[in-house]
Formats: C-alpha cells, structure tokens, sequence
C-alpha cells in the first residue's frame, strides 16, 4: 500500500518540469494520458524516483486515486513477494541508461495484488541528462495464473501416468503368476487394461473431474450386457453419487473383476442368474459414508475357492487401500455378495 504524504517543494517543482515536458513533446504526452496501456513518470533526480506523473489507465488498474499516486515513491508499487530479487532487478532497470524490461508483482490500493510486465525507459532533457524515467505496465495476471495452471494439470497428468503405469505392472505381475498359458495371460492382460481404459474415457470426458456412479457402472458393465429381449442381467438401483477419480479407477477394475467372475463362475453362466447392484449413504460421526452392495443370484451354488486368485486380492486388499474403506467379499451358496464401505466427500451427491 502506497502512503500518502502532502506534496513536497521538490514533488511541485518536477510537475512543474513535467509541465514543460508535456508543452515540449506534447503529441507523446498526450498519447500516454490516452492509451489503455498504463504508464507513470517518475523524477529521476529523486533517489527513491517518486511519481509525477499517472495515466488514466494506470488509476483504473492499481485503483488509486491520482492524488494518492503523486510523490510517492515508486518502490512503494513493488509487492512484498516481488522482495529482495523485485526490488533489486527495480535498482537496476533504474540505473542502467538503456530500456529494461522486468516483471514484478504490484499493489492495488485495495491490498490485492498483480503480476506486471513493466518496462522502464530513460527521458533525457536537452543535455542528455535522464530527468525522468516513463515506465509502462501489461498486467500478465491472467497469463501468470494460466501458466500456474498448466503446471499444475502436468504435475496432475503424470501423477496419473504414474498410478496407471503402476496398475498395468501390477496386472501383467499377477497374470504372470496365475498362468503359464499365454492365451490366458493375454486374456487376462487385455481385459483388465481395457477395463482400466474404460474408466479413463468416461474421466477424460468429465474432465477428471469425477464421474457418476451409474455413468461408472454402465461403462464397467458394457462388455457383459445382456442379450436383447432377455430378463436384465444387471439391475441397478441408487441415487445420483459423484465419485472422485482415484474411487472411479478403483470401483471400474472392481466391477470388471466381479462381473468377469460372474459370467465364468458365477450367476451370470446360468441363463437365470442375475447380479443387483445398490447403494445408499449414511452421515456418521467422521463424515458420509457410501455403502456399495453387488450380489449374484439364480446361479450355480457357490463354494468358497482354496486358494484366491487375482481378481479376489484386488478386491480385498487393493481396493481397500484404494477406497480408504473396507471389502467385505462373501462366497454364499445362493450366490457371490460383495460389499464396498468408504467416506466421501459431502459434495460428491447430486440430487
């Protein structure tokens, strides 16, 4: 914030000079009270170069009044973050006789701040004397913050190359050790990396901003659809939930191992098995938790495995550590139950 003083001898005598500067070069004069690039003159015969003078455009960007403006010290434009290195490159641009451009991070008389492409070149009198300096600012706000967002999409992006890369090695380890069969390993490789893919793709067209858990589970389910003018096979019922993008990953491999098991053991290889899928949430004392529930019926009487393959580790301790929650994965004679617990955000229902 600029403090405002009453105006010295010396701050009357270089208006005066700028007064006689504008007489002597007045078509220029003219121009920067005009122009919408905002400029000031500062008395380059005073050490702490104070402004003599401000343009109209400058006044509207900084939001001071010209009265506020007018003998105070240039330096005191100069945002606390810009400091030291701001105020030193400042010194320089000063005292080098030649036009210098910086950037730095200005007041507003509001408290606020701006990122400035400033430009400071001499004015020189008769003798070649630098009397005054003319400086004039481009606010490089907007282009700041747009640059600190695309480092932050690329710090997102390959943190996300990084988890999915994670996840196909993961996938290609487990296939590896499950089979030697090299059908079944690129079986179980592919599937699962297009069940990754899928979830990518509904990510990409939201934006990773999330996705719905009914858009997640048509997306999941899409390969196992039910034949036209049969009984459903998935029925699926729950409110509108929004899901952040690590839950969406997790929950579509999820969906892709148990509807993958369904059809090859479990309800979905009878003709009349089906599998219900539903949720509901609940507000607890830590926040609102979703509860996820996916049972087979009408299938084949179910015995529990002796040893668990890969699809039942990734539901059991993958993606539990995924959702922050728990698994709960039953092996009923009436048909496989498998039941999600975790927290989610409160923003994550709509509707």
């Amino acid at each position: 914030m600029l403090k405002i003083d009453k105006k010295s001898k010396e701050q009357i005598v270089a208006e005066g000079e700028v007064e006689g500067f504008r007489e002597e070069l007045g078509p220029f004069v003219v121009a920067a009270e005009t122009t919408r690039m905002a400029m000031v003159f500062t008395n380059a015969k005073q050490p702490d170069n104070p402004i003599i003078f401000a343009n109209d455009s400058f006044l509207a960007l900084t939001g001071y009044a010209r009265e506020e403006v007018l003998g105070q010290s240039f330096n005191a434009l100069i945002g606390p973050a810009s400091a030291p290195d701001g105020l030193a490159q400042l010194k320089s641009a000063f005292a080098d006789n030649n036009e210098d451009n910086l950037e730095c991070i200005c007041n507003r008389k509001d408290g606020s701040v701006f990122w400035a492409a400033i430009l400071i070149g001499p004015v020189r009198d008769d003798e070649g004397d630098i009397v005054q300096h003319f400086i004039s600012f481009t606010d490089l706000t907007k282009h700041k913050d747009e640059l600190a967002k695309s480092r932050m999409f690329i710090d997102e992006l390959n943190h996300r190359v990084k988890n999915t890369l994670s996840t196909v090695q993961s996938i290609v380890s487990q296939a590896l050790r499950t089979t030697t069969d090299p059908v079944a390993i690129r079986e179980a490789i592919e599937s699962r990396i297009f069940a990754l893919s899928r979830s990518h793709d509904l990510l990409s067209r939201e934006i990773w901003k999330g996705a719905e858990l009914h858009d997640l589970l048509a997306a999941a389910l899409e390969p196992f659809k039910e034949t036209p003018g049969k009984s459903p096979r998935f029925v699926v019922t729950g409110g509108k939930i929004r899901l952040s993008p690590k839950v969406t990953l997790a929950l579509g491999m999820a969906f892709h191992e148990l509807a993958t098991n369904a059809v090859k053991y479990g309800a979905l290889s009878y003709d009349a098995g089906s599998v219900s899928v539903d949720w509901t949430t609940e507000v607890t004392r830590t926040g609102k938790q979703l509860t996820i529930h996916w049972q087979e019926k009408n299938g084949p009487i179910v015995a529990t495995p002796s040893q668990k393959g890969f699809g039942s580790k990734l539901l059991e301790r993958g993606l539990a550590h995924e959702l922050e929650g728990t698994v709960d994965l039953q092996y009923r004679q009436d048909g496989i139950v498998c039941t999600f617990t975790f927290s989610t955000p409160e923003d994550d229902r709509n509707g």
